[in-house]
This record gives structure tokens, sequence and C-alpha cells, in this order.
């Protein structure tokens, strides 16, 4: 039996299904979340929080949503506990999303962000635009 898949998913895809339901990128964390679990770390939902409590995002989404939203990630999703200290990422705020994946054992990070992009396969783990995850999965 081939064991679940795990998923690390970019606070910039979050942020993209917020807003844009439909987006690309609203799409391939539905897969995801359908294929296997999603992992987050205290730090990423940190850093989701800081974001999504921005006073830019009001004029699209509630904040009452936006704070749902978390909520909601936070139950579907595993919580990592962080062991590994990784710095190879050119920008230092996206390492917490390796090291999340390495000490999640995760099989796919998935994002837009072109410093994490640029690193794929990091330690046997892909690095994935939401557009090809989705290829991967025929959808």
């Amino acid at each position: 039996m081939m064991s679940e898949q795990r998923f690390v998913v970019d606070n910039n895809i979050l942020v993209s299904r917020l807003l844009a339901p439909n987006s690309i990128p609203a799409q391939a964390l539905r897969v995801a979340v359908e294929k296997g679990k999603l992992l987050i770390s205290a730090d990423t939902l940190r850093e989701l929080s800081v974001v999504l409590s921005r006073k830019k995002f009001d004029k699209y989404v509630s904040l009452e949503n936006r704070q749902e939203f978390i909520q909601r990630l936070g139950v579907i999703s595993e919580l990592i506990l962080i062991q590994t200290r990784i710095t190879i990422c050119r920008d230092p705020r996206d390492n917490k999303f390796l090291e999340l994946a390495v000490d999640g054992k995760a099989q796919i990070i998935i994002t837009g962000d072109q410093d994490l992009l640029i690193l794929n396969p990091f330690e046997n783990i892909d690095v994935l635009t939401p557009r090809d995850f989705l290829l991967r999965y025929d959808v």
C-alpha cells in the first residue's frame, strides 16, 4: 500500500485560494487536500495569520472569513514540530517551508515563489508550481 502523500503548500498559494477560489492555486490546494495531507508548522501558520490580518485584504474577504480559513486549515492539516534548521534559501523567510517539508517528510512543496522553485528538487522533495502540480495529477 502506498503511504499517504504529504504536501507543503506555501502561504502565497493559501492566500490565492482565499482571494480567488477558482484560481489555479486554489485548484492545486483542493487536489492536495483530496490526494493527501497538508503539513503546517507553527511558523508557517503564524506567517499566514500575520499576512491575512493585513487591512488590504478587508475589501476582498472579511476578517472573520480569513480567521475561519486559518482555523479550518489548522483542522485539516498535520502540525509538524520543526527540529531541522535550514538556511539554504536565498530568501531566509522561505526556509521555514523547507524545514517543514523535511521534518514532515513531504513529497511535494507547492509554491509560486521563485526562491523555492529554483531549489527543485530539494532533498528528494519536488518543488512545483500549482500548474505543474495539477499536471502531475492529470487535473
